[in-house]
């Protein structure tokens, strides 16, 4: 999920419309109102740290390969050296101590690493994935090479700096049980070396995805899964959300129930951790007038006063 999918606005959208969606946002996740939200408003406040800045949200999505529907990539424009005429050996020795005052000493130089977020969900964490990652990349100006100058005068291609950008989508596979913070290296895949330096690296920063439903504590997935009434009472086998898991609800089930799913949580160094399934029994938000006569004799039929101890 991209920021812009966070604040649930799109590549087109203006700062007003991307303030309005962080203001609704931020109303229902803020800690103080919502405080299993606070994962949730921390994403929020980053996705809009960034869209709402303008040199930030250029780089984002540059970084990410998004461009609004005006917008097209531009490929950089290469131009192809000219062929120098030859000249004495006279002249040559001239212009060769002309270069010397104006052109570097090449050295070889390592190319800079490269950082990118990804954000990946529970089902990523569960069963590894792939994902495309669009990287701006820095290469040697293909006429000189780097150098900067050509004949003593800026080279025209890179207007002096030696390189160019260039867009990059490089496939990575994430492994399963990645962890959030966890750091991704590619080697090599960073910008490239200059005069036979090496290239640098190219470092992927994993975040899991926010949700008020699960949580992580060291290799343990802390899930918390909603159930209905009718189903803490009568019990049954439930399908755990963006998992392959089946858990076995036993008939009068409370609310805020653990279960203990052995071997279901997150893998590190031959170990594996637990999935913990807390039970939250909650009233869906619509009801038809038949759910409701139900629940009407539903009160009738019951005698036991549930406060009596209080």
């Amino acid at each position: 999920m991209n920021y812009y999918e966070i604040l649930q606005v799109t590549p087109e959208s203006d700062l007003s419309q991307i303030k309005a969606a962080y203001r609704r946002l931020a109303r229902k996740y803020h800690p103080d109102v919502n405080p299993s939200g606070a994962k949730k408003f921390k994403l929020i406040s980053k996705a809009y740290d960034t869209l709402s800045n303008e040199a930030k949200r250029k780089e984002y999505d540059i970084l990410n390969g998004i461009f609004k529907k005006s917008e097209k990539p531009e490929e950089p424009k290469v131009e192809k050296p000219k062929e120098e005429k030859k000249t004495s050996g006279k002249k040559k020795f001239s212009k060769n101590i002309f270069d010397g005052l104006f052109e570097e000493k090449i050295q070889p130089k390592d190319g800079d690493d490269i950082n990118a977020d990804v954000i990946v969900s529970l089902t990523d964490v569960l069963n590894g994935t792939q994902r495309t990652v669009n990287v701006v990349h820095k290469e040697l100006c293909p006429r000189c090479k780097g150098r900067r100058f050509i004949n003593g005068t800026k080279c025209s291609v890179c207007n002096g700096s030696g390189e160019y950008s260039i867009h990059k989508r490089i496939t990575v596979k994430i492994p399963k049980g990645v962890k959030d913070g966890a750091k991704l290296r590619l080697k090599g895949e960073g910008n490239e070396g200059k005069f036979g330096g090496k290239n640098g690296d190219l470092y992927l920063h994993i975040h899991l995805e926010a949700s008020s439903e699960v949580r992580y504590e060291d290799l343990n997935i802390l899930y918390t899964l909603p159930i209905t009434p009718y189903e803490a009472v009568l019990g049954g086998e439930i399908a755990v959300p963006a998992t392959n898991i089946k858990l076995q609800l036993p008939p009068k089930t409370s609310s805020g129930q653990k279960f203990r799913l052995s071997g279901q949580g997150l893998k590190k160094n031959g170990k594996t951790g637990d999935m913990i399934v807390t039970v939250s029994v909650e009233i869906p938000k619509t009801l038809s007038d038949d759910e409701v006569k139900l629940y009407e004799k539903l009160k009738k039929l019951s005698s036991k006063n549930i406060r009596e101890n209080l």
